[in-house]
């Protein structure tokens, strides 16, 4: 009977990781190029008080066995890369990707991060940077009398310059992906690293070998859909409790046992 406590214990445990995850997802409905989060558990080792198959009279077996399972525990904690709707901003420096495949930033140690939120922005120095300031690879900088910024959907940067009546091309944009990128380490800050698990990063131009286009003008808002994570949470609830009803069930039984008398 004291193991029922512990499997209900560990139902509460699981049921509050799943919630953390829903709570991160709702926290961030407004957070650009943000993917939905998803935990996933595992029933964990089964204690076989008769291994099925074992005998039961002569001639005879068990046909299932009794097999008592220990509890669960959470499996994974990983993100759905479903893409998120676009918004139509008009800001020459937003940018959404129409497919697979994420934009690439330096980190500050030299390291490449990638990210889906195309709300980038100029530095001093004309350098496209996201909000951190961390600057887009390939590197590119705008004239200082750049009149209009243009970035065709197979990723070629272009200025108008006010002294010029014709495009000049200041770049490429180039688009990486993953064979698994939910294997990729959220860093936060709309930022993920490579791992052993997402596979060896393939780079391309936009629009070629499977990778999406670029959206000027537009961003990619969060893929997560409220209604489903609202229910979600109600479900977790729900799964909370009737944990906690099987712990203080136990808890009854045996107070009951407990109190026997001759």
């Amino acid at each position: 009977m004291v193991r029922s406590l512990f499997i209900g214990a560990s139902g509460m445990n699981a049921q509050k990781t799943n919630l953390d995850v829903i709570s991160n997802n709702l926290a961030n409905t407004s957070t650009y190029g943000f993917k939905q989060g998803r935990a996933e558990f595992q029933d964990l080792i089964y204690q076989a008080v008769q291994a099925p198959g074992a005998p039961t009279a002569e001639g005879y077996t068990s046909p299932t066995g009794i097999q008592i399972g220990l509890g669960v525990m959470p499996a994974s904690a990983g993100k759905i890369f479903k893409q998120g709707d676009f918004v139509n901003t008009g800001n020459s420096l937003d940018m959404a990707i129409e497919g697979s495949g994420f934009f690439q930033i330096a980190l500050a140690d030299g390291s490449i991060a990638y990210t889906r939120a195309g709300n980038f922005k100029l530095d001093s120095t004309g350098r496209i940077v996201n909000d951190q300031g961390l600057v887009l690879q390939p590197e590119m900088t705008v004239p200082s009398d750049t009149v209009s910024i243009s970035v065709s959907t197979d990723g070629i940067v272009s200025v108008v310059q006010n002294t010029q009546t014709t495009e000049s091309q200041i770049g490429q944009i180039e688009l990486a992906n993953f064979i698994n990128p939910a294997g990729l380490r959220a860093l936060g800050k709309n930022l993920f690293a490579e791992t052993d698990a997402s596979g060896a990063v393939n780079l391309s131009v936009p629009g070629q070998q499977g990778f999406g286009t670029i959206a000027q003008g537009f961003i990619e808002t969060s893929n997560v859909n409220v209604i489903d994570e609202m229910v979600n949470m109600i479900v977790s609830q729900r799964a909370y409790e009737f944990n906690s009803k099987s712990v203080q069930t136990t808890d009854e039984m045996l107070q009951t046992a407990n109190n026997l008398k001759r």
